[in-house]
C-alpha cells in the first residue's frame, strides 16, 4: 500500500488551497492516469515512477493540473532535447499505405512471430514544478529493459544514459532532487524467479494484445481508459501498452491500422529519431484538452510499420512552469 500512496502523492495535482486549480474536478485524462495508478500493479517503485512521471507531466498541462514535487531543490541544469524536425522533401507516406505494408508483412509471419512480454525503451521526460522556490524544468533521460520468460521468471534494468551525449554525466531525479550520475549508472536491477509474473506483472502485462485493430482499441480502453474516445488518450494508452509488450508483426499491423483509423493524425514527412533511425512522422495537433498546449508525434518504420518513437512538444508558452513554446515534454524511443 505504501507504494501506491507514494504514487498518488507524486501524481497529486496540487494542494486544495493552491492557485486557480483548487476544487476543479478531474477530466477524462486525469481519471485515466488515476485509474492506471489504482489498477495497474507494478513490480517496484523505480519502474512505476518512469510511467507516472510522464503521465503526471501530461496531466499538468492537458488537464489543467500542476505536477508538484515536494522539497525539490535547484540542481544542475540539463539540456532538453530539441524537437524533432520532419523533412517534407519526399512524398509523405499515408498511414493507410503503411498499414497495408504492415498487414502484408504480418501475413507472411510464422506462428512463432508473436508478441514478446517486456519492453526496451529510452525515455526523456521533462519534470516540472510550480511556485517561487520550485526547481527549473529538468529533462531526465533513462533507459529501461524489462523481460519475462515463458516460465514466469523475469528481469528489470533501469540505467541513467543519454545516447545523444555518450560518456557525459546524466541528470538524475532522486526523490525530487536533481543530481548528476555517470553515464551508464545502474539505477535499478531486479531479477525474478520462475512463476513471478503472476504476482508482479498485473493484468496489462499478462493479457496478450489483440491482432484485430478494433479489438485492440477496445482492449486499450478497458485496460487504460479513454482510448476509445479521443486520439490523445489513444496515444497515451498505446505508450502504456508498449511498456508491457513488444509487438510482433501481427500486433504491429493492428497498431498501424488502428492509428490509420484514428482522427487527426496526419503525415508530416520523414524524420530521423533520437537513436538515429529513419522513419515516417505523423502528428496530432488538433485540440488536446482545455489548455490545448501540446502536439503529439509518432514515428513509424516506413518498411515494417513498427513504432520507433513518440514525442510530445509544447505549442504555447506556459510562464508558470517556465516553459516556452517548442520545448519537448516527453520522448520515448522503442527498441526491439
Amino acid at each position: 500500500m505504501s507504494d501506491e500512496l507514494d504514487l498518488l502523492r507524486a501524481a497529486d495535482p496540487v494542494r486544495a488551497d493552491a492557485g486557480p486549480w483548487r476544487d476543479r474536478p478531474l477530466d477524462a485524462r486525469a481519471e485515466h492516469a488515476l485509474t492506471r495508478l489504482l489498477h495497474s500493479r507494478r513490480t517496484q517503485r523505480a519502474r512505476r515512477r518512469l510511467v507516472v512521471r510522464a503521465e503526471a507531466a501530461v496531466l499538468a498541462l492537458v488537464a489543467v493540473l500542476a505536477f508538484a514535487l515536494s522539497g525539490a531543490a535547484t540542481g544542475p541544469a540539463a539540456a532538453a532535447p530539441a524537437p524533432l524536425a520532419p523533412r517534407g522533401d519526399a512524398p509523405a507516406v499515408s498511414l493507410d499505405t503503411l498499414a497495408r505494408r504492415a498487414e502484408a508483412r504480418a501475413r507472411t509471419a510464422g506462428p512463432q512471430a508473436g508478441p514478446r512480454r517486456g519492453s526496451h525503451l529510452q525515455t526523456w521526460y521533462l519534470t516540472m514544478a510550480t511556485g517561487p522556490d520550485a526547481a527549473p524544468p529538468v529533462t531526465v533521460p533513462e533507459e529501461r529493459l524489462t523481460r519475462w520468460n515463458p516460465d514466469g521468471s523475469g528481469s528489470e534494468l533501469v540505467v541513467a544514459t543519454d545516447p545523444r551525449h555518450p560518456g557525459r554525466p546524466v541528470i538524475h531525479d532522486s526523490g525530487g532532487r536533481w543530481s548528476t550520475v555517470n553515464d551508464g549508472k545502474i539505477l535499478h536491477r531486479k531479477t525474478y524467479p520462475a512463476g513471478s509474473d503472476a504476482r508482479h506483472g498485473g493484468l496489462p502485462s499478462r493479457t496478450k494484445p489483440p491482432t484485430d485493430p478494433a479489438a485492440l482499441r477496445a482492449h486499450l480502453a478497458t485496460l487504460y481508459g479513454g482510448a476509445d474516445r479521443q486520439t490523445p488518450q489513444l496515444l497515451l494508452a498505446l505508450s502504456s501498452l508498449l511498456q508491457e509488450w513488444t509487438p510482433g508483426p501481427r500486433e504491429t499491423a493492428a497498431i498501424v491500422r488502428m492509428l490509420a483509423d484514428a482522427d487527426c493524425l496526419r503525415p508530416v514527412g520523414t524524420v530521423t529519431d533520437r537513436l538515429g533511425r529513419p522513419g515516417q512522422a505523423y502528428v496530432y495537433d488538433a485540440p488536446d484538452g482545455p489548455m490545448d498546449a501540446t502536439r503529439q508525434m509518432v514515428i513509424l518504420d516506413a518498411a515494417t510499420g513498427r513504432l520507433l518513437g513518440s514525442e510530445v512538444t509544447f505549442t504555447k508558452d506556459l510562464p508558470e512552469f517556465r516553459i516556452t513554446s517548442g520545448e519537448v515534454l516527453s520522448y520515448e524511443a522503442w527498441m526491439p
